[in-house]
């Protein structure tokens, strides 16, 4: 798997169906993170998934904690609006994992203070909106790493 996408505590399940869908048209790992917004046999979730669902890998964490312990090693970004390095800059590497928060306030604020480092933002061009849709952040975030991966 090239990339791995992680939604903590996703809200919406359009969101997270529409992202499904892209991890498997990627062939990236969708990693998600409870409490969610929604149960996860929601119609809207598997509508925005399509039938495509049963074939996607999903790995389930009862929280972030969870999530932390089982991927200590890994390699990680985390996206956010307070971000100061643009994601123009992230140097993508096969397995990274692609952090991404909640829809309503995105990722929780100590992992902002303590990843300062590897927290990156998609530029935005207009003071009229405070940030993306989380699905089509995710596809920027996604496509960019696998553009890289492929030179």
């Amino acid at each position: 798997m090239p990339l791995n996408i992680v939604l903590i505590e996703p809200e919406i399940p359009n969101n997270t169906g529409n992202i499904g869908r892209l991890a498997l048209a990627t062939g990236s790992r969708l990693h998600l993170v409870k409490p969610f917004g929604f149960e996860i046999d929601d119609k809207r979730l598997k509508r925005a998934g399509l039938d495509y669902w049963q074939y996607l890998e999903v790995i389930y964490y009862d929280n972030i904690d969870a999530f932390f312990t089982q991927n200590l090693d890994a390699k990680m970004i985390f996206l956010s609006s307070h971000g100061k390095q643009s994601h123009w800059d992230i140097n993508f590497i096969n397995d990274m994992f692609l952090v991404f928060g909640k829809e309503s306030i995105g990722l929780p604020k100590p992992l902002l203070e303590k990843h300062q480092d590897q927290l990156f933002k998609i530029p935005l061009y207009s003071k009229e909106i405070r940030s993306l849709n989380l699905a089509n952040a995710v596809s920027i975030i996604v496509y960019e790493g696998l553009r890289q991966l492929e030179l």
